[in-house]
């Protein structure tokens, strides 16, 4: 298969190039023989023109361009422009001569052969070498076009194919922490015999239903994290019992909403594990609205505001991911202040357009 594309090119070009050197020849004739009587001597002579034309194009198109010009070796350029000048020279004088003395004896009549003096004739010559030149000058720029937007291609999938790896690497780092939370949350539970333990099960079994078998989509329906959100905030309510208080309002007024999986549950998981229980309550302020313009996410726990604040490795993952999912179109708040940590996040839904997770 690649032969005979390969011979189907070869022959494409060598039409082109046949049709063009046809061109060339009528050219020749119009030029020569305009308001001459004369077709015969116009088109015998117009043939002793073609070779030295031929060779000096195909020695420009092929060399003297891409080897110098297209190089920025002007130097060389110029100095083997001036020789191709002189031989092209000599050699159009010599074509014009052999051309006058081999068809001298067709019938001339009345009226003059030739309607262009010397000087014409070889500028003729030169008009035409000058527009290969720049016919060649205009292919090998679209071919340095093509090559650069398939070297741009390659390197946009190498840096698509690394992001794809550092995401996938960052959710490898989230699931094994959030997994080991649950798992020991459960392993407590079954140690003091709780009756609370086959809930959790199912609540973490509903966990992982979630992680195997969404977090590999590029996106996911907001309304299924929210749902995993959910389903996180009760298993923690299992395990602090009457010593956490949750105040949670979801407001998805779209449906149709999709952001990337697993990107909230880090900024909830952390208020768990490094919020400070006050007055004998961990208490945890969780507000999320969605529109069709934004998603806002805010996220307030009770802490202790003379520690510095500990963001652990999963909301050092998630501001990674962030700004590779979501990049010039989300704003991403921290602070810890008065006893009270608080994560502010905000998503232009009209801007994102993220195509791994």
């Amino acid at each position: 298969m690649l032969s005979m594309n390969s011979f189907l090119k070869k022959f494409l070009t060598g039409v082109i190039h046949v049709f063009f050197w046809v061109l060339v020849y009528f050219f020749y004739n119009y030029f020569l023989g305009f308001g001459s009587n004369n077709i015969d001597y116009i088109t015998s002579f117009s043939f002793y023109l073609m070779p030295v034309t031929m060779i000096l194009s195909y020695f420009v198109a092929y060399d003297l361009v891409p080897n110098y010009l297209l190089k920025k070796r002007y130097n060389l350029f110029i100095l083997y422009a001036t020789y191709a000048f002189v031989f092209s020279f000599y050699a159009i004088l010599l074509s014009i001569f052999h051309g006058i003395v081999f068809t001298e004896n067709l019938s001339i009549e009345n009226s003059s052969p030739i309607t262009k003096t010397l000087p014409l004739i070889v500028l003729g010559v030169y008009f035409v070498v000058l527009f290969v030149a720049v016919l060649s000058l205009a292919f090998y720029n679209y071919r340095s076009v093509l090559k650069n937007e398939d070297l741009s291609n390659k390197i946009l999938k190498n840096k698509l194919k690394l992001r794809e790896q550092e995401l996938r690497f960052l959710k490898m780092q989230i699931h094994p922490h959030f997994l080991f939370n649950s798992l020991n949350t459960i392993y407590g539970f079954a140690l003091m015999k709780k009756d609370e333990a086959p809930e959790m099960i199912l609540k973490l079994s509903n966990l992982l239903d979630y992680i195997l078998y969404q977090t590999d989509k590029p996106s996911v329906a907001l309304s299924k994290e929210i749902a995993h959100l959910k389903d996180y905030i009760s298993l923690e309510k299992m395990r602090f019992h009457d010593t956490l208080v949750v105040d949670a309002n979801f407001l998805n007024s779209n449906e149709d909403i999709q952001i990337a999986p697993m990107l909230l549950i880090p900024f909830l998981e952390n208020s768990f594990k490094h919020g400070a229980i006050k007055n004998g309550k961990l208490k945890i302020d969780l507000e999320l609205k969605a529109t069709e313009n934004e998603l806002y996410f805010r996220l307030m726990n009770s802490s202790n505001s003379d520690q510095e604040t500990n963001i652990g490795i999963g909301l050092q993952n998630i501001k990674k991911r962030l700004e590779m999912l979501y990049p010039a179109a989300f704003d991403l708040e921290i602070e810890n202040l008065k006893n009270i940590f608080t994560v502010i996040l905000k998503i232009n839904l009209n801007k994102t357009n993220h195509h791994v997770s």
